[in-house]
Order: C-alpha cells, then sequence, then structure tokens
C-alpha cells in the first residue's frame, strides 16, 4: 500500500513529474502515493506544496523548479502560467502528443476495463498555433491584476478569459496565440472602445448589472470571414453604437456582426434571441468539397484543418459503400452528415439546437445534397420515447459525437437496439467515452479501432474516434 503518512496538507515535498494526467497536471509519487501537481511538466523536479489530501491522491502546487525537464521549451505567449487556456505551451509539441496518447491508453485500460487498449494511430496537429477557428471571451468589472501590474491599474473593466478556479475574475487578454492574429485585433480594439465608454458597462455575474458579457469571434479559416458576435443582458442598440461603429470602422476584415442577448443570470454566450448588425447572420467555411454556412451559436469543430481530419477518420471507420443507412448523433450544423452523405445511400441527423437544424438544412440545400434529412430531438429521451418517425429505416451505421459529458445513459443502453453494425463514436473527452465503450461492450460490440486526432495543441483537450463492430 502506498505510504501517505508524510503528505499532508501543508507539506513541502520534492517531487520528479512522471507523466501528464488527463487535465494537464503533473503525476507524481512520493512512496508510492500519487500527487497531482498544477502547472508541471513531465522530466522536471520540483518544491511543490500540498494543498489538498484526498483518499488516494494529494493536489499540490509548484514552489522552485529545481531541474527543468529536457523537454521544455520557451511559451511564447505572457499570459501563460496566469490564463487557464493553454496548459503546455512550455512543453515540446512531440512530447505533449506522447502524453496524450498516455492519456488516452491509461483511462481505457483503467476507467473502460480495456487491459490490451491501444490507439491504432495519431494524427498530429498541422498548425500548433493560430488554430482555433472560435475564441470566446469575457466582459467583466472584475479584472485581476497582475503581480507586476501597479495596484492603481483600472480594475472596472477586463475583456479576456476566466481566471482557473474563478467564475468571477477575468484577465484582461492582449494577445491570444491559438486564435488568428485578426482576432488579436478585433479584441485590443473592443477593450479601447469600452474603456473610453463607461456607459458599456460589464456584466456583474455576482450582482447581475452591467451590460456587456460576452464578445465571442468566429473565422472562416479558408475563406477568411470574420463574425463578431457581441452577447449583452439586455438589448439597446443606442448604447451598443459605439462598439459596433467602433469596430466596423477600425477592422475592414469583419464580414458579420450579430447581438445576442441573453437576459438570464446564467453565464452563457447563448442568447434567448439575435439581432443582426452588419452583414449576414452565417459566415462560410470550406470543408473537403463542402461550403457549410456556420451561426453564432451553432457547433463547429474549431479546429477547421484538423476538423477536416477528423471526419476523413469518420468516413474511413465507416467504410461505406453506398447503400447504408446512416444516423448522424448530435449532428450539429450537419458537417459531418454532408461528408457522409457522397458514400451512403441515406443519412439522417439528429440535433436539439433548432438554429442548427436550420443551417444544416440550408447548407444540405446549397451544397446540392439530396440524400440527407434532419429531426429536431433531444437524444437523452428521443429513441427511447419512440419518437423516430416510422418512415426513417433503422441505420446500419450510427455516428455519435456528444458534448464533454457523453452520452445520456438511456441513449448509451438504448443505442445497441437500433442493431447498427457500426458505431463511429467521436469524442472529446475520454474518460466518458470510455464509459460509454463498456456500456457498448456489454452488449454486444467491440472496439476494432481508435485514432486520435489532435485537434487542440498546448491545451489537454483530445479527441478520439473509436469504432465499434458487432
Amino acid at each position: 500500500m502506498p505510504d501517505s503518512n508524510f503528505v499532508k496538507k501543508g507539506a513541502e515535498l520534492t517531487l520528479k513529474i512522471e507523466s501528464l494526467a488527463f487535465g494537464g497536471r503533473g503525476l507524481a509519487r512520493y512512496n508510492d502515493f500519487v500527487v497531482f501537481v498544477k502547472d508541471a511538466i513531465p522530466g522536471q523536479t520540483v518544491k511543490t506544496l500540498v494543498y489538498r489530501k484526498k483518499q488516494g491522491y494529494a493536489e499540490a502546487r509548484v514552489l522552485e523548479v529545481l531541474e527543468d525537464s529536457p523537454n521544455a521549451v520557451q511559451p511564447p505567449c505572457t499570459h501563460f502560467g496566469v490564463c487557464g487556456g493553454c496548459k503546455t505551451q512550455n512543453l515540446v509539441y512531440k512530447e505533449q502528443l506522447n502524453q496524450k496518447v498516455h492519456q488516452v491508453e491509461d483511462i481505457f485500460r483503467r476507467l473502460g476495463r480495456y487491459p490490451k487498449f491501444e490507439l491504432d494511430e495519431v494524427i498530429p496537429a498541422e498548425n500548433v498555433y493560430h488554430y482555433r477557428n472560435k475564441m470566446e471571451f469575457t466582459f467583466s468589472p472584475n479584472r485581476w491584476l497582475l503581480s507586476d501590474e501597479p495596484e492603481d491599474t483600472p480594475k472596472s473593466i477586463a475583456l479576456g478569459l476566466h481566471i482557473p478556479g474563478r467564475f468571477d475574475k477575468i484577465l484582461d487578454i492582449k494577445e491570444c496565440h491559438i486564435q488568428p492574429e485578426i482576432g488579436n485585433r478585433i479584441l485590443n480594439k473592443a477593450q479601447k472602445i469600452c474603456r473610453a465608454h463607461p456607459e458599456l458597462a460589464p456584466f456583474d455575474p455576482k450582482t447581475h448589472n452591467g451590460f456587456l458579457r460576452h464578445l465571442m469571434l468566429r473565422f472562416g479559416v479558408r475563406t477568411h470571414q470574420v463574425m463578431v458576435n457581441i452577447v449583452t443582458a439586455y438589448e439597446d442598440m443606442d448604447k451598443l453604437s459605439p462598439l459596433v461603429d467602433g469596430l466596423l470602422n477600425d477592422i475592414s476584415e469583419i464580414t458579420s456582426m450579430v447581438n445576442n442577448v441573453n437576459t438570464r443570470k446564467a453565464d452563457s454566450a447563448f442568447g434567448e434571441y439575435e439581432i443582426l448588425l452588419y452583414g449576414q447572420p452565417t459566415i462560410k467555411e470550406n470543408i473537403g468539397n463542402f461550403t457549410i454556412d456556420i451561426s453564432a451559436n451553432s457547433f463547429f469543430q474549431t479546429n477547421t484543418i484538423q476538423g477536416e481530419n477528423l471526419y476523413e477518420q469518420i468516413v474511413e471507420a465507416a467504410r461505406l459503400f453506398g447503400e447504408e443507412i446512416v444516423y448522424d448523433l448530435y449532428c450539429g450544423i450537419g458537417s459531418i452528415s454532408l461528408y457522409l452523405a457522397p458514400h451512403a445511400k441515406k443519412v439522417y441527423g439528429f440535433e436539439i439546437i433548432r438554429s442548427a437544424l436550420e443551417n444544416a438544412e440550408k447548407n444540405a440545400e446549397k451544397n446540392g445534397v439530396s440524400n440527407v434529412w434532419f429531426f429536431k430531438a433531444n437524444l437523452d429521451t428521443y429513441f427511447k420515447k419512440g419518437q423516430l418517425p416510422k418512415r426513417v429505416p433503422k441505420p446500419n451505421v450510427v455516428i455519435v459525437d456528444p458534448p464533454r459529458a457523453g452520452m445520456h445513459p438511456h441513449l448509451t443502453h438504448y443505442l445497441p437496439k437500433l442493431k447498427a453494425d457500426k458505431i463511429v463514436y467521436v469524442s472529446c473527452n475520454p474518460t466518458t467515452q470510455a464509459r460509454d465503450s463498456r456500456i457498448l461492450t456489454e452488449n454486444g460490440y467491440t472496439i476494432r479501432r481508435s485514432i486520435l486526432v489532435d485537434m487542440f495543441p498546448h491545451t489537454p483537450h483530445i479527441e478520439v474516434v473509436t469504432l465499434f463492430e458487432k
């Protein structure tokens, strides 16, 4: 048994970091007792302070790096170490990828109970910086002051990203290296305008007062179209006009601007309704042979180039011959459905967000795809309640691309009843995918192939495509 007697809250320990755990923390052992260390990378020897002790493990933070990792690199971002976005910019990319492979295989072996699980292929990112086609920044009256900033620095407005673990503190971002450069220009201009116009007060999640909530940016990587989505707590075009006019006058690349109005207390960039301020309500993106319309609230893979590689892996895993019926669950704006349509007899997409379905239908029409149909469906209960229209035949292949929480238990247990020959499970969370995979395995399916597609360099996020066959 691991000896945890000397691992107590407040203890200072010298640790050698062995690997990265899923989520991005360094993993070390003290007398075989597991310690997760924030902001540490494999190969480092660090002096740490234990701040939490749990049954079976402890959590610590770095006090001093005693010996650096041979795979350490200088991060380019001045916000690194404070911002909660990129956790491993200081680790060479090849080793980031090695660690993600280790994490996925460990999760499937331990949590999924597949003792011999190994990934069949790893698709590295082609671009490790400036790859994101969507960024969401938050307005706040509670700016996080850095240690080197003067105490009299104005704190009443910030536009940037959340400090890790703090819903109420925002780091004022000057430059984000994983979004296109045009995004940084828009961000800096918006900050400047808001500081010059006190009426553009940021929303306070504690008091629920204020106007500006979020600035969300979308980029057409191949079309060079740019959407700005300003999320406000209520509708007021007069108040919003300095920000709208200032951005449009200064940033000529903006092709679309919308205002999502969210009057609810919940901190969300999804508005109850949307107002078109400039251009079209969507931007276009080219992926494969298709042109996709993307609205402000639609789901689309946040890395366009790797998204195309991901879709190619889905097509390869599905191995369609033109006569198959395909279900695309959690289909979003229909990009996977369209990608599969030339290879299948019929494709049926299922999605709960109405605006995404409208985009999906328009995307099919504009691309001349006539063998795809879309249905509004709460997939937590849709099949269990027998809501599938009788005219829709049973599938030969099911594609499932759920959110991070994975599939709802109702869907996971019902999916085998569809009796599809193949299930292609696309996941951004290997822990929930391993959990769901075990249920599919217990109901007659076998894992035939698993591929890691690295969509998110410098972050702990992981995308895995897994093929199941009966």
